[in-house]
């Protein structure tokens, strides 16, 4: 019978139950498993190590557990860990082969690019099979620049996870993401003026006021607003005038409020 576990041994949380010798042993197992996986990695090449695809992920999952074994159970034979881990790199190596070299297997394995915005309105049918939401979304084309969703003619989210935006010349009036709903709500809509969905972006008809958007069913509208002009941005640099991150946003609103959906033909349909 094992002798019990004695909590809070110093001795055994620190040092374990193994001989000091065996604290070289680990250093042994550490400095041959790493240079094992290291010159396994560098043969697979930059693919596997720039992205992380689903497969890439498998492929880290897979060698931490192979490799950290390996480095201190000392019932784990290096041998062992080294066959793990020639044949997780192997069959990741294999899938990068096939990708390159067959379609139909880089569509079942990384995906294809799906669109998710167009015209300055986001679509729910791409953010549903890539399984993201429209706050998510925003936030990535925060990070990619964009203020207002006017100024986006196309965006599309690759297979890589990365996202493709187009811009739009010149810049539509659309909804305002700058600075973000949960610090400042976006400008409610007013009355018989030009609005637009506040989850999508869709332009929505003033004589539709109280009724769901048609695209993401989503009640809440907001103001049609323009993306703040180049010199705005100078005299924000500048700091010749305070600036306000919504001021920007009224100040256009003058112009956006004479363009109707109707009189551009309203969003596109899906």
């Amino acid at each position: 019978m094992e002798d019990p576990v004695v909590p809070f041994d110093l001795a055994r949380m620190f040092l374990g139950d193994e001989p000091p010798l065996f604290l070289l042993e680990i250093v042994f197992r550490t400095l041959v498993i790493y240079s094992y996986t290291l010159m396994l990695l560098r043969w697979v090449g930059g693919r596997s190590v720039a992205q992380l695809s689903i497969v890439e992920f498998l492929l880290v999952i897979a060698l931490g557990s192979a490799v950290g074994d390996a480095l201190f159970y000392p019932d784990v034979p290096l041998l062992h860990a080294m066959v793990v881990i020639t044949v997780v790199v192997a069959l990741d190596k294999l899938i990068d082969v096939l990708i390159r070299h067959y379609q139909p297997v880089k569509r079942i394995v990384d995906g294809v690019p799906v669109e998710i915005m167009r015209d300055g309105r986001i679509l729910m049918p791409g953010l549903t099979e890539r399984k993201i939401g429209p706050i998510e979304l925003k936030e990535m084309l925060r990070l990619e620049g964009i203020e207002n969703l006017g100024q986006v003619r196309r965006a599309y989210l690759e297979a890589s996870g990365h996202l493709s935006v187009f811009r739009n010349d010149p810049v539509c009036p659309g909804l305002s993401i700058v600075p973000p709903f949960e610090i400042t709500p976006p400008m409610p809509s007013v009355l018989a003026q030009p609005a637009c969905c506040r989850n999508c972006g869709a332009w929505l008809d003033p004589a539709t006021e109280g009724e769901p958007c048609p695209f993401c069913k989503d009640t809440n509208r907001a103001r049609l607003s323009l993306a703040p002009q180049e010199k705005t941005r100078e005299r924000e640099a500048t700091g010749t005038e305070p600036s306000d991150d919504r001021g920007s946003a009224r100040e256009d609103q003058a112009p956006a409020a004479s363009l109707y959906p109707r009189d551009r033909g309203g969003p596109q349909a899906e």
